[in-house]
């Protein structure tokens, strides 16, 4: 049996790629021409983009601003294709969400 050589271990010495830049919410939105309340409503929900993609950034206020990776960005894109592909597309996910019927058709009038 041997054994590993030990003298550098796996990931010392070597360089992880980092976000160096994110872009605002309000910015997806015009950028892909979707709904801005729709990808908030998306983005509600951390289980819908790949872990670490979606980065809430504190601006002083309690709101905050959520910004998305650019593979956020296309996580985004891919969740929305693949709602659009379910029996009731869009608004059966918004009627999911328990929107209320003046956002449900606001959204729906971009659709």
């Amino acid at each position: 049996m041997e054994l590993a050589d030990t003298s550098n271990p796996s990931g010392r010495g070597r360089l992880m790629g980092r976000v160096i830049n994110v872009h605002t919410i309000d910015e997806v939105a015009k950028r892909i021409g979707e709904n801005l309340e729709l990808i908030e409503l998306v983005s509600a929900n951390t289980d819908n983009i790949d872990y670490g993609e979606m980065i809430w950034v504190d601006d002083g206020t309690e709101e905050g601003i959520t910004t998305f990776t650019d593979r956020g960005i296309e996580c985004l894109q891919e969740f929305l294709a693949d709602v659009r592909t379910w029996d009731g597309g869009i608004r059966e996910f918004l009627c999911d969400e328990q929107c209320d019927a003046d956002l449900i058709e606001r959204i729906m009038a971009d659709e």
